[in-house]
């Protein structure tokens, strides 16, 4: 037996655990983005051809949807980074309040994964 809580004891459905672990999952997804951006580098300094290979890549169909999830979590991780800033200051504990900061965490995600692939659209 674990000594101390583990999965069982988590209801997944609810908010603040949702949330905790997609948080967690989110900082993974940038380690995934980092290693890509690292690709990328690598490949523009090895040459056309390795480059070509990249750009293609992230031009693809699936290339894109990987960079609108990686822009998603970039801004639910950062969203959710000032969240938990604020419960370290000792703001936002009660209830309401944490269901309320967790509410505009996902909104904002989603309005500034909007807004961020908006304004790459209308640049390019």
């Amino acid at each position: 037996r674990p000594l101390s809580p583990h999965l069982q004891v988590y209801d997944m459905l609810q908010m603040t655990s949702a949330l905790s672990i997609s948080h967690r999952i989110s900082g993974v997804v940038w380690v995934a983005g980092v290693l890509v951006m690292a690709w990328w580098l690598i490949a523009a300094g090895s040459g056309g051809g390795a480059f070509g290979a990249v750009q293609w890549f992230l031009g693809s169909f699936l290339g894109v949807l990987f960079l609108m999830g990686l822009t998603a979590a970039a801004w639910f991780h950062t969203l959710a980074g000032i969240r938990h800033l604020a419960w370290d200051a000792g703001w936002g504990y009660d209830i309401p309040t944490v269901y309320k900061s967790g509410r505009a965490v996902l909104v904002g995600t989603a309005v500034l994964t909007a807004i961020t692939w908006l304004a790459l659209l209308i640049s390019w």
